[in-house]
This record gives structure tokens, sequence and C-alpha cells, in this order.
């Protein structure tokens, strides 16, 4: 039998016949899988790597004007992403999805390479690895702008809950699995964080390059520049604005009163607004506003910007939690903490991996919004369990809790992400596919604004004084408790994030641990002190935290249940 009888035809709008094999669905599902994955993993690795990346290029994250280097490593990343892709998901239903997803590993797999050669030393070495960042997130962007519209082609409707279930999964695990890679890669050399990732890589690019094929009919069209330009410089400022609100400005803990923050927050709202006039006007846009006429596609895209939100905010709490309190009050030093984290959230993991793929299959049989609406519910109700848990909590409490909130995740996640594809007309479903990664990666970014402001808010109304108290007790002079009390509470909590006993970045700069007696020397370094001392004002921030996450799920809940049951596009209905 020849290898063209092996194919079957099938109709595509517009009359043009793409053939299509079993034997292809699988390959792009499993490349794009692992596309999804490698780009997610690296919105994470560096977290916990951070200690020794900074360690690595000899740079103090907590010197006078540094912190702005450590964010930026973080939120540089996720603010690329969430800019581009809208614009990389058009540009692919123009020029074709593949070949904007097979450049993605190309460039992403080139700034790997020039991310682990850092030449420099110092904020040099930082600004080398920033920029290179942005470069990688723009090869990033090309890979999750395109897969879910790859396999939106390759897959009939009734199965395309599976495979786009597989497909985020790998994207969402890789989230947390970065956390793990990040504390065993940087134990042995901080350059690993980025060397992993070109092995990978480069095999990717050939397998994309030699097995992925365009099956979509393109559609020529003209760029639409003011539109980009808008959205982009919309979406970046907002994004820049939050970046730098959770950064100390002037004698205010926060720079949310900051000029330059305000400046962001308007004018980015301006050009989005902005944005969306000259969508409605120019003849060919780079997204079609009217399919937020769709009520399944609005539904399922507030409900993911929602859950995203939600999803950041747990998924950094639950890191400065463990390793700022919870892992040194049970024997592991601060340094070590980071590692240990990452392996105590793998139920969270665990959970996606469970009820990702099963609830994709499902809810191909037996449609999407029980799934979408029940995981939310899932999800909410988790984070209600660990407001209520005790801050020194019993593992397998917050084990089994994690483990429910990955379940509701991924219950969620994968029949959401097939609803809202296939309720979009073939020859949009670039754009759509950017749209949706923009809400789930803008989510992302917003968390951090939301949470750590959240959180710092609580910290600030009970830290000091706990803290200056606490100092005092083991012989720290008054004058040196009160100024370590009134530093701004972020300083304190990056330090546990970063795996470093907060009380150095206090007081060894000054050099007041020094010229203490050994004894307050050894409790106020100790793995008890800190963890004690934080315990009831970082309880209250994650009270707040906490109850804000759930209301913001039970709202995609809501949104989930209104979408109704989607009509199959006329594509689907021929498949």
């Amino acid at each position: 039998m020849s290898e063209r009888s092996k194919l079957r035809v099938v109709p595509e709008p517009g009359g043009v016949a793409a053939e299509r094999s079993d034997r292809y669905k699988w390959v792009a599902l499993s490349n794009t899988s692992l596309g999804m994955f490698m780009a997610t993993v690296d919105a994470s690795i560096v977290i916990i790597s951070m200690p020794a990346i900074f360690r690595g290029i000899h740079l103090d994250p907590f010197a006078p004007g540094n912190i702005t280097y450590l964010l930026w490593m973080i939120m540089g990343y996720l603010l690329v992403t969430a800019v581009l892709v809208v614009t990389l998901g058009r540009l692919g239903d123009i020029v074709g999805r593949v070949k904007i997803y097979n450049l993605g590993f190309v460039v992403f797999t080139l700034a790997s390479v020039a991310l682990s050669f850092d030449p420099m030393r110092g904020s040099s070495g930082a600004l080398w690895l920033i920029g290179w960042r942005v470069v990688q997130a723009l090869g990033g962007s090309m890979l999750m702008a395109n897969s879910a519209a790859i396999l939106t082609d390759a897959f009939p409707a009734r199965q395309r809950g599976m495979a786009l279930g597989i497909n985020q999964i790998s994207a969402l695990s890789g989230q947390f699995i970065g956390l793990v890679l990040g504390g065993l890669l940087s134990a042995w050399d901080w350059r690993a964080v980025f060397w992993v990732n070109v092995p990978v890589g480069v095999f990717g690019t050939i397998w994309a390059y030699r097995s992925l094929r365009e099956i979509s009919a393109r559609r020529p069209a003209r760029i639409d520049w003011w539109g980009n330009v808008t959205f982009a410089l919309g979406c970046g400022m907002i994004l820049v604005a939050i970046t730098y609100g959770i950064q100390p400005y002037g004698g205010h803990t926060m720079g949310w009163t900051s000029p330059k923050v305000l400046t962001g927050l308007i004018g980015g709202a301006a050009l989005l607004i902005a944005f969306g006039i000259v969508e409605t006007r120019v003849p060919q846009p780079m997204f079609q506003l009217r399919l937020f006429r769709n009520r399944h596609f609005a539904a399922g895209n507030a409900a993911s910007l929602l859950a995203s939100v939600a999803r950041g905010g747990l998924q950094f709490m639950l890191i400065i939690w463990l390793q700022g309190i919870w892992l040194p009050l049970h024997g592991y030093d601060f340094e070590d903490a980071p590692l240990w984290a990452g392996i105590f959230l793998l139920p969270l993991t665990a959970g996606f991996l469970i009820a990702g793929p099963l609830s994709g299959a499902l809810s191909d049989r037996f449609g999407v919004r029980w799934f979408t609406t029940g995981g939310l519910l899932v999800f909410g109700a988790s984070f209600v369990g660990l407001l209520l848990l005790p801050i020194d909590f019993p593992y397998w409490a917050f084990a089994l809790l994690v483990m429910c909130n990955g379940i509701g995740s991924g219950m969620f996640s994968a029949p959401n992400t097939s609803a809202i594809m296939s309720s979009v007309p073939a020859q949009h479903r670039g754009a759509a596919s950017g749209m949706r990664s923009t809400f789930q990666n803008s989510g992302m970014s917003l968390s951090i604004g939301v949470f750590f402001s959240l959180l710092i808010v609580g910290l600030a109304n009970r830290l000091p004084g706990a803290l200056e108290t606490g100092l005092r007790n083991q012989g720290v002079p008054a004058g040196a408790a009160h100024h370590a009390a009134s530093l701004p509470p972020v300083s304190t909590v990056f330090s546990a994030f970063l795996g470093i006993n907060p009380v150095q970045t206090l007081l060894g700069p000054s050099g007041t641990l020094d010229r203490l007696p050994a004894h307050n020397r050894a409790v106020l370094t100790g793995k008890e002190f800190f963890p004690h001392l934080i315990s009831a004002p970082f309880h209250h921030g994650l009270v707040i935290v906490f109850a804000t996450a759930a209301v913001m799920a039970l709202l995609a809940a809501t949104a989930s249940a209104l979408r109704g049951t989607p009509a199959p596009t006329v594509t689907d209905a021929a498949r």
C-alpha cells in the first residue's frame, strides 16, 4: 500500500484539502509537549537557582539597587511571554504555525547556549543574563503561541481534549518540575541550569524540522502594525509597572505610589484601550475582538486568567512558607531549603499529572463544563484548607491539600483549553491560542504583584514590632534593632525566598552580628529564631492571600459554569 493511500483527506474551510495520518497527530503531540515543557521549566528553574546564580556572578542581590536585577531575572521571562504570544500566534496564522513554532526551538536553544557562557561578573553579568533571558522568552513565546493551534489542527474534535490535556499538563508540570531541577542542577554548577536546555533544544529542533508540517490553510494578510505596537506596549507597560510596584519606593514599603509605576499603569491601560479601537477599524486586525462575543471563548479565557493569578500566587507563597519557616523548623539549613521546597511540592505536580490527561480524555466524551467548573471548585477548596493549616503543619495534611490543588488545576486546564480552541474558526486558531497564552502568562505576572503586595501589607502591620522585640531580646542594640525592623519587609521575604537566613541580610552588612556574644549570635542565625519570629505575621498575610485566591477560584468557577456547551466549528463537524 502506498504512503498516500494511508492518508485520509479531510475538507478544510475554503475548499482546501489537507492530508492527515494517525501517526502524524501523535508526532505533533509529543513534539509540542516537549516544547511546552522546556519553555515552562525555564519560567521556574531560575527561581530556585537564584542563590547559586548570584554567587556565580559575584553579585549581592541585597546590596542597594541590586534587588532590581533579582526581580527582572524572575519577571523578564514572564513579561515577554505574556506580551508576545498574541502577535506570534497571529503571525503563525499568516506565515505558517509550524514555521514559527520551529523557529522558536532554534531561538530558545541559542539563547540557552549564550546564557550558559556568561563571560561577565557583577551587574554586567546580571544584565547579560537578563538580556538573554528575554531572547530565550522570545523563543518560548513562539512555542507557546502555536503549540495548541498545531494540535487543534492535527486532532479531530473527539480526541482534542485528551491531546490538549497532555500538552497543557506538560506545560503546567514544567513549572513545578523546574523547581526541583533548579535545586539539583544549581547545587552542582549554576551554569547547568542553562546547559540542560541545550541537548533538549537541539533534539527538539531537529525533530520538529524533520517531522512537523503545515496542515492548515495559511491566510496571507497584511501585518497589523498599529495593533501589534499598542498591544505590546500597553501590556508591557502594565507588567513593568507591577514589577516596580512591589519594590520599595522612598519611605514606603512598596512602590505603588511611584510616578513611574502610576505612569506605567495609566499609560498601559490607555494603550490597551487604543488597541481595542484600532482592532475594530483595521481591515485585517491582529486579533478578531469579535471572538469575545462567543460566550465559550470569553468565559474560558476569563476563567483561565483568574485561575492563573491564583495558581501563580500559590507557587510563590508556598515556596516562601516552606523555605522561610517550615523547613528550618524541621532541621533543614536555609541554603538547602530551595531544593527541599521543590521536593516537598511534588504532590502538587503529581496532582497535575494524574488529573490533566484523564479529565481531558473524559471531557471528550462527557463535555467540558462539569470538569472545568468542578475542577475550579476543588482548586478553590484547597485554598480554604491551606489557610486553615497551622504554620507548623503536619506534612501529610499539606501534601493532601496541595495534591487536591493540582488535581483541581488539572481537571480545569485541559478541558478549558480544548473548549477555547474548539470554539473558534480554524483560520483564527493561532491568534486564539496566543490570546489564551497571554491570559495565562499575564496571570502569572499579575499574581506576583497582587499576592506579594497582599503579603507585604500583612507583614508590614505586624512584623516590625515582633522583629524589633526579638532582636533586642538577643542583645542587639536598640538602634540597630529599630533600623533592621524598619527595613522594607520585601527584603526579608526575598531572603527566605532565596534560601538565605534573613537575619544575615538584616544585620550582616552593618557588622552588628560580629559584635554580639557567641551565644546570641548562634541563636539569631540558628534554624528556629527567624521562623518563630515571623510565624504569626506571616500567617496573617497568608490568610489574606489564600482567602483572595479562593475568591478568585470561585469567580473563575462561575465564569466556567456560564460558558454553556460549545458548538463544533465547521471543520470539527466534518471530522
